[in-house]
């Protein structure tokens, strides 16, 4: 990271344990954690409203409410966030093929034409914010999304862009394949909330 005194100060919460509980275990960890540890009494706000806008039930299910992450974070070119979301979209909707696919070409990919109008959104609301109107809206309603779907929609968007800057200028780095498609199978299990991706990591060195 380019922050050494963030990176090196954890403060006690369930972050600084997923960070100890990795480098026990001799693991990469996504270093998003030592963000999140070094002010856990504000960072928590963001982890619930994180798991909120992500895993509540919404019209937008909660595999394309991470595609759309994916999506927005490598429109970009975060490459911590896309290929942390791309790895737990592709775990929701059971395959990294469309993942890759929507990424790499979306106008070509196999994913339906109302969900590929999120993401064309998603482009737009990312790279052209200036030219958004309500005209935007109402070509989702033609593809049959609700209000309600595009709210969530938006929320995802503003809250990757959010994340996108907060990584980037912090010098987070991505990680290896290996650990991000296990963080991705983790986090598409657990879920944002801190003390379940805890619990999750500690059932499964339980098992094994």
């Amino acid at each position: 990271m380019w922050l050494p005194e963030v990176e090196a100060n954890p403060q006690p919460s369930p972050y600084a344990d997923l960070i100890r509980i990795a480098k026990s275990a001799g693991r990469e960890h996504w270093q998003i954690w030592n963000l999140f540890a070094f002010l856990p009494e504000v960072t928590s706000h963001l982890a619930s409203f994180t798991e909120g806008v992500m895993r509540s039930p919404a019209p937008v299910s909660g595999g394309l409410r991470e595609l759309i992450a994916a999506y927005t974070s490598w429109t970009n070119e975060c490459q911590f966030c896309w290929r942390s979301h791309a790895a737990v979209a592709a775990e929701m909707l059971g395959s990294e093929e469309l993942v890759r696919s929507v990424l790499t070409d979306l106008e070509s990919s196999p994913l339906p034409e109302a969900e590929k109008a999120l993401l064309r959104f998603a482009r737009k609301m990312t790279k052209e914010l200036p030219q958004m109107t309500a005209e935007d809206i109402a070509e989702l309603r033609i593809c049959g999304w609700d209000d309600e779907a595009i709210y969530y929609t938006i929320m995802v968007v503003a809250l990757f862009n959010f994340y996108n800057r907060w990584v980037t200028t912090s010098g987070v780095h991505a990680v290896s394949d290996e650990a991000h498609t296990l963080h991705g199978k983790r986090l598409a299990f657990s879920g944002y909330e801190p003390k379940k991706r805890l619990e999750g990591i500690q059932a499964s060195r339980a098992e094994s």
